[in-house]
């Protein structure tokens, strides 16, 4: 159907869209982009959260200011007048080993066997922070019985650093109670805090949450922990070793040492970063979108058009050869050939439709390439003229 000019005046407007981009369109068009941005940001927390700046991120460590640390605590006692010795080997502890100070252990797993009974045989207080491993060395006939959750306890004995302290977090594991031992903070299955008289004086905590940077300030935590820990001028606090400072070239430098610690983080966030990017660039597209041509070019305006390409690049042996391949494959099945006859079977069908001389339709059909554009014009004739020869005989 033909719409007129009139008629295109005459129809309605058709409503105006805005173009200006809206909160969904930005979403859809930038949507990949910002997801991969919250990852990225993500990981970079991720990292800052596990490689903080923290010496080791250790707990009860009194040089450790982490939530796990304590060094609050030991700041705490070192204003009190406790001195507050921080070691890892048995030669220290039995350095500062005698009747005034206290042992401070809440971790044996660096220690050997010969270390532990070392420690068994110091004169100093002993606090056991933990179920550590050793401990029926360290306090003779206390042992861990069940676990115990770690929640504000009530002190349910009358032992004076527990009572004047009051609650505190406490739990971890149940013991048991030798006999002339006091039990403190009880559990469903036993004390959770036990204190053995005599001399040296045993006290064994079956968990050390209130003595961290991150409980210190609840419940009576802070007086239960100074009670305990600041009981003698002296507090050997054992700790684990240093990792040891290598530097290139020294020859005691492992390949592990050598790897900064933030590398497999950077690893890692690489790695993520390398498959977002392939899942993004990797996803299945979606359907062929159809759009309409903005202009309708017509067959004999195409034809014009290529031909004067042809005639502006002087183009006459690639316009005759496409010529002749159209007329002759238009010509082979009205002759009755089929599409693999051979020139020869060709010129013979056509001189015997047409009536013309074989030699004549060889030259036209085969000939040589036009060297004029008035030649190149003669041979569409003749072209033309055996078509309609053929077509109406």
């Amino acid at each position: 159907m033909t719409v007129t000019a009139s008629e295109r005046a005459n129809a309605p407007a058709e409503p105006s869209t805005s173009t200006s981009p809206t909160a969904r369109s930005m979403w859809r068009r930038n949507r990949g982009m910002i997801v991969l941005g919250v990852l990225v940001i993500l990981v970079a927390a991720l990292t800052a959260l596990f490689t903080g700046a923290s010496t080791e991120n250790r707990r009860l460590d009194p040089a450790d200011t982490t939530l796990a640390g304590s060094k609050a605590l030991a700041q705490i006692l070192a204003r009190r007048g406790v001195q507050v010795e921080r070691v890892s080997t048995l030669a220290e502890v039995v350095r500062l080993d005698g009747p005034g100070a206290q042992l401070l252990v809440s971790g044996t797993s660096f220690l050997s066997r010969d270390d532990i009974k070392g420690l068994s045989r110091t004169r100093a207080d002993r606090l056991i922070v933990g179920s550590v491993n050793g401990l029926s060395t360290l306090a003779p006939g206390i042992t861990p019985s069940t676990e115990a959750a770690v929640r504000s306890r009530e002190p349910g004995c009358d032992l004076p650093p527990v009572a004047r302290a009051g609650s505190a977090y406490m739990g971890g594991a149940a013991l048991t109670v030798p006999a002339g031992a006091v039990g403190c903070y009880p559990s469903a299955d036993g004390p959770t805090l036990v204190r053995t008289s005599g001399s040296p004086t045993i006290t064994v905590v079956g968990d050390g949450g209130f003595m961290t940077n991150q409980r210190l300030a609840e419940d009576g935590n802070s007086a239960l922990a100074i009670n305990l820990a600041g009981a003698r001028p002296v507090l050997i606090w054992l700790v684990p070793p240093d990792r040891p400072q290598v530097t290139p070239g020294s020859g005691q430098a492992s390949a592990a040492d050598l790897i900064p610690r933030g590398l497999p983080w950077a690893v890692l966030q690489l790695c993520v970063a390398v498959l977002v990017v392939a899942f993004w660039r990797g996803r299945r597209l979606g359907p062929v979108v159809v759009e309409r041509l903005p202009v309708i070019v017509r067959a004999a305006e195409t034809v014009e058009g290529r031909g004067r390409l042809y005639r502006a690049r002087r183009a006459r042996d690639r316009a005759s050869a496409t010529l002749r391949a159209a007329c002759v494959s238009r010509l082979t099945p009205r002759l009755g050939l089929s599409g693999d006859a051979t020139p020869d079977e060709i010129i013979a069908a056509t001189a015997l439709r047409t009536g013309h001389d074989a030699v004549w339709v060889r030259s036209v059909m085969y000939g040589p390439i036009p060297a004029t554009d008035a030649g190149l014009v003669a041979l569409a004739g003749h072209l033309d003229t055996l078509e309609r020869q053929v077509r109406e005989p």
